[in-house]
């Protein structure tokens, strides 16, 4: 029986996908890890399909669909475990974190990490830093405060919340806010855990960010979701 399933999203982290999945194996029992691939132009793929892990390493390799969105979705789909949780690639150190979370699921249907508590942080450059506080006290202000950070995205929940919530596929780190939501109005019980997120690095190298003027498209398409979630049916 698989008891816990961690969904990857990957694109072109030849840099970290090694070192994560290894840490995963290292910090979680019963584990399955779903790797969904959108076409990485680095040699992202082949590390992934000559690692040699005892866990289960599903490996969906995808050409001419694209998404962090539909990523999370079809890695949804592929998973089987009592407990799923996701992870950015490049953040692999916190997979040690992990069998705290799991821990906590006794008392809780979600467990997500958060920067914006008591002892969590956020320690990138100041507009990214900035941005990402803007965003959480608007998601605070327009959804719910029950949540002090819709942006973490690394968590783990019981599957019982899969089967009652619905997930959007499109967009970038914005589908998870609506997630979220989606969580707490049908009533489960979300516990964030502090977290330090980590310096960028230096060679400035992130999907999240890339440059400039992508990182604030991103950022309304952010603001625009919030109030299409705040006002959608579902």
């Amino acid at each position: 029986m698989i008891k816990n399933s961690i969904l990857l999203c990957t694109f072109n982290e030849a840099k970290y996908i090694k070192n994560t999945i290894l840490n995963l194996e290292r910090s979680i029992p019963n584990l399955e890890i779903i790797v969904v691939n959108d076409a990485s132009t680095d040699n992202t793929l082949s590390i992934i399909q000559n690692l040699q892990t005892k866990c289960i390493l599903k490996i969906i390799n995808r050409s001419k669909t694209k998404g962090l969105g539909s990523a999370f979705q079809r890695a949804l789909i592929e998973s089987q475990g009592e407990n799923i949780g996701w992870i950015d690639t490049n953040m692999g150190e916190l997979a040690e974190t992990f069998p705290k979370m799991i821990e906590k699921l006794k008392d809780h249907d979600l467990i997500l990490l958060s920067r914006y508590i008591k002892g969590g942080s956020d320690d990138r450059i100041f507009i990214r830093v900035f941005c990402s506080k803007l965003i959480n006290i608007f998601c605070r202000f327009i959804l719910s405060n029950k949540i002090k950070d819709y942006t973490s995205s690394i968590f783990i929940m019981k599957r019982k919340v899969l089967n009652e919530t619905s997930v959007l596929g499109y967009g970038h780190g914005d589908f998870f806010i609506e997630f979220l939501y989606s969580v707490i109005k049908k009533g489960f019980s979300v516990n964030e855990i502090p977290y330090i997120q980590k310096k960028d690095d230096e060679d400035g190298n992130t999907t999240t960010s890339p440059n400039l003027f992508r990182f604030f498209i991103l950022g309304y398409f952010y603001f625009l979701r919030v109030i299409i979630t705040r006002f959608r049916r579902n």
